[in-house]
């Protein structure tokens, strides 16, 4: 049954697990709940919500900090301003805040406010804790697992097993104070309450992890107006610029003490920043199991995920350098490449453009010679072993993320009473019964939203076909610069008229690229916002697959196009082809390879570099900027530092915004050495060098500059590992095409069977002579790369290589993707021992809680009887 979403009355959206106080709008500080504030700096102004109760029993630690600001400059703010339209609805939000503060009291939370004084504007301080009752009764209401019983601490790093055996130290390993212990667990019930570890003690049995994901639920399950109208969460209060800021608060500061700390006074953030974020741990493990402590498992699986790549980059670096060395140490005895530098048996080229001069063909020497570097005899097996790798990397990668969500307790994780989007509460015109839970909840219609889908999919490929313009541009800029270079009589231009072409063309495309970026996120966030998503997990995905297909045409586009279209419709001389009037692109002689190489090396190397200085100088200009804009004039009684106090250094820090950009740009990086790795072995070299560098930038900016994130649960890496799957499947094929038809192996294996296995005569081989008609109107003969008959018809080698070359893409695809397969089943996902752990844990939580006692296998264990029991649960 549907409803018009009118907001008339309230209905129970969200399961009601807020506890009502039960004197109701009688109890008096219900409805005047701000009676007592501390105040920091100047007295308090005359509005008259500017103190938040405190409760009798005083807080041990503050759990979550939501944040304000209130002041504005005296004149009138200009009509159709941001500042005009916050002051038109400052009373409405104020009623919101003022319900919404109301509704958190009534939950139970300690709540407690600091004001200060900053110029003209006041920063308001709500800091909430959770008593134990309270902590409790969610607890339980959230399915939340507590420890029943410790497990023995193993090294989870298979260096460090493997050098224990042998009696050595793992110099990658690196003692970690405070090592987080692991547990068997079991959903936690208030009625069993005494047989889960330390329950005897309020103050630590649940994590603060724990504690914050409880506050958030109530922040993000509290109304502040009608529910139908989505006026509910703190999510929605910070989207209407109610609130300005809502975390939970780091553990202390990070900094050492310059007098120094020993390692058990150290608290968990200082421990991060000592024994991970610093740079000079580049050659330590990480301690992931501390980050998963102090971040929650979606953070810790992306530095778990981060790290096994940047391991598996190193066999294929070490691979990729030795493919290049021989390349290297090969170049000066290739016989094609002498033949071409040899000036006593040179050929006359035909010219490149109907202006241009004829050209010698030893001109080139140089180049040929940097492109056998990456065109080698080592090419094809480069990208049968990259191919290989990437599958090899993903299966592992999934027994590795088994691995890790067991131990992290997030094997059985599901979220199955995830809540709508409030963007979506707010926009959805209907009501509709859930046949499931029989609660009403915001509907879209289905026709609405394909509607809007099929809208979003065109403007979509709108965006695609604007960046294919911007690289048909590009294509015709170089095009011309090449001519225009080549008619210039300065024999060194002549020499590198194809680089100097090509140098600058990269350097625009670069520079599109990251224009493109920062234009088309917002736009692809708001057309994934208007396509009306009802959850949250669908809204990510569906942005992140829009900005990939994105990302992937804006920056793959361009070496896509030397790759597998450039100089393939050419022509010949007398009859070439043209766009726009401007004769089409060729390769160089020894093929596009090289130009394909030095295009990844510019965009590759180029954006992770400009990243990277992002990454390093942005946040801490950003954190600059905040800092100043919260101390402009401010006076104080007290000469303290605003860094000093708790809520005041974490509002100065920068919000954190998700792991959307830090995995893009990973993903986007594996393309490159997996798509196009045929072209540059030195690609994953590269990759791992900045991936050394990527993780300690992350780790910095996670415990020094961002805001703690709430603590999120995850089964692994999400829609990424998706697109891994798809980029590893297109890779196959892309460098089977690369071998067959973009570089010149199956061409010179050719000539060696059908005519010399030694390569003399090859560049004869692959020149064809000027047809008669062109030699006639400039009385000149000359010679041009292509095989083609005098006439100009392609000739009988042409269409034997043909034949070779599709034949070579089949087999090779077949090969591997059979070789896939093969791993697939002979690794399985889930290790064997995970499986059984996974059982027996799934057998104690059973039996665990239940009226009886159990006992474990071992004599010890059985003098120690443990109540573990455990009301059957399911999952």
């Amino acid at each position: 049954m549907l409803e018009e979403n009118c907001g008339k009355n309230d209905s129970p959206l969200l399961i009601n697990i807020i506890p009502r106080n039960e004197k109701g709008d009688s109890d008096e500080s219900t409805k005047d709940p701000f009676k007592m504030s501390k105040v920091t700096g100047h007295s308090q102004s005359h509005l008259s919500d500017k103190s938040i109760p405190d409760f009798s029993a005083e807080p041990d630690r503050i759990d979550y900090i939501l944040v304000w600001e209130e002041g504005f400059p005296k004149t009138q703010p200009k009509a159709g301003t941001r500042d005009e339209k916050h002051r038109n609805r400052e009373p409405e939000h104020h009623s919101w805040r003022l319900n919404f503060l109301r509704q958190l009291r009534a939950t139970g939370l300690h709540m407690e406010q600091h004001v200060v004084k900053s110029g003209k504007r006041s920063i308001h301080y709500v800091l909430l804790s959770a008593p134990w009752t309270v902590l409790c009764h969610y607890a339980e209401a959230l399915r939340i697992k507590m420890p029943l019983q410790a497990l023995p601490s193993q090294p989870s790093n298979w260096s460090t097993k493997l050098m224990r055996k042998l009696g050595l130290q793992d110099p990658l390993y690196e003692e970690v104070p405070d090592m987080p212990q692991d547990y068997y667990t079991g959903l936690f019930k208030v009625n069993k309450l005494s047989r889960f570890l330390n329950s005897d003690n309020p103050k630590t049995f649940f994590a603060s992890t724990k504690r914050h994901q409880i506050l958030y639920e109530i922040l993000e399950k509290t109304e502040f107006g009608h529910e139908k109208a989505g006026l509910f969460g703190i999510e929605q209060l910070l989207s209407e610029k109610v609130f300005n800021a809502a975390f939970p608060p780091h553990d202390g500061p990070f900094q050492i003490p310059p007098g120094g700390l020993a390692p058990e006074e150290m608290n968990q953030r200082q421990i991060l920043y000592h024994y991970w974020a610093r740079w000079r741990k580049w050659t330590k493990y990480q301690p992931l199991d501390h980050v998963r402590r102090y971040f929650g498992e979606k953070i810790a699986l992306y530095f778990a995920w981060l790290g096994f790549y940047t391991t598996w980059l190193l066999p294929a670096s070490v691979v990729g350098a030795v493919v290049f060395l021989v390349g290297y140490f090969n170049v000066s005895r290739d016989i094609p490449t002498q033949e071409i530098c040899n000036t006593k048996k040179d050929h006359q080229m035909c010219p490149i453009c109907r202006d241009c001069p004829f050209w010698k063909l030893s001109s080139i020497c140089e180049i040929v010679k940097t492109g056998r570097l990456f065109d080698n005899s080592g090419t094809i097996f480069f990208s049968v072993f990259m191919s290989l790798w990437a599958v090899m990397f993903l299966e592992y990668w999934k027994r590795k993320s088994a691995i890790l969500t067991y131990r992290w307790d997030c094997s059985d994780y599901k979220d199955y009473e995830e809540r709508p989007r409030p963007q979506f509460a707010v926009m959805a015109p209907l009501m509709i019964r859930n046949p499931i839970t029989n609660l009403e909840e915001p509907y879209f219609p289905k026709k609405n939203y394909f509607q809007r889908l099929f809208m979003s999919s065109t403007l979509i490929t709108a965006m695609v076909v604007f960046i294919a313009l911007l690289v048909i541009a590009i294509i015709l800029y170089r095009t011309t610069v090449t001519i225009l270079v080549s008619k210039s009589e300065n024999i060194f231009l002549l020499r590198w008229a194809s680089h100097i072409a090509f140098f600058t063309g990269s350097i625009l495309n670069l520079s599109f690229i990251i224009l493109l970026d920062k234009i088309y996120i917002p736009i692809t966030y708001a057309l994934t916002n208007w396509e009306m998503h009802k959850t949250q997990s669908k809204f990510e995905d569906a942005f992140v697959l829009k900005m990939f297909i994105f990302q992937f045409v804006n920056i793959y586009s361009y070496p896509i196009y030397i790759a597998f279209f450039k100089g393939r419709f050419l022509g010949y001389p007398g009859n070439y082809h043209a766009f726009f009037g401007i004769r089409n692109e060729n390769c160089i002689q020894g093929g596009c390879l090289v130009e394909l190489a030095q295009e990844m090396l510019v965009i590759m190397v180029g954006k992770q570099i400009l990243n990277n200085l992002m990454e390093i100088v942005f946040p801490k200009l950003k954190v600059w900027k905040q800092r100043k804009k919260l101390h402009a004039k401010q006076k104080r009684k007290n000469e303290k530092k605003t860094s000093n106090i708790l809520w005041e250094a974490n509002y100065e820090l920068l919000e954190y915004e998700g792991l959307f950009q830090e995995y893009l740009e990973m993903v986007i990086q594996f393309g490159f050495i997996t798509i196009f790795v045929a072209a540059c072995p030195l690609a994953p070299l590269f990759a791992l060098l900045n991936n050394w560098l990527e993780i300690r930038l992350d780790a910095h900016k996670f415990v020094c500059q961002y805001r703690r994130p709430v603590a999120e649960k995850a089964q692994g890496i999400g829609i990424w590992f998706c697109l891994l799957q798809a980029m590893t499947r297109l890779a196959v094929l892309s460098n089977a095409l690369l071998i067959a038809f973009t570089s010149d192996f199956l061409q010179r294996t050719y000539y060696q069977h059908v005519h010399s296995y030694d390569l003399h005569g090859y560049i004869n081989f692959t020149l064809a002579w000027a047809p008669k008609a062109f030699v006639s109107r400039y009385n000149h003969t000359c010679r041009y790369q292509a095989f083609r008959k005098e006439d100009g018809q392609h000739s009988f080698t042409f269409w034997n290589l043909l034949a070779i070359r599709l034949a070579f893409i089949i087999v090779f695809e077949h090969v591997i993707f059979s070789v896939a397969w093969l791993i697939d089943v002979l690794v399985p996902d889930i290790p064997e021992s995970v499986e059984i752990k996974v059982k027996q844990e799934y057998y104690l939580a059973k039996e665990a809680l239940a009226d009886h006692k159990i006992f474990f296998g071992t004599n010890e264990a059985k003098d120690q009887e443990i109540k573990l029991g455990f009301e059957d649960q399911e999952g």
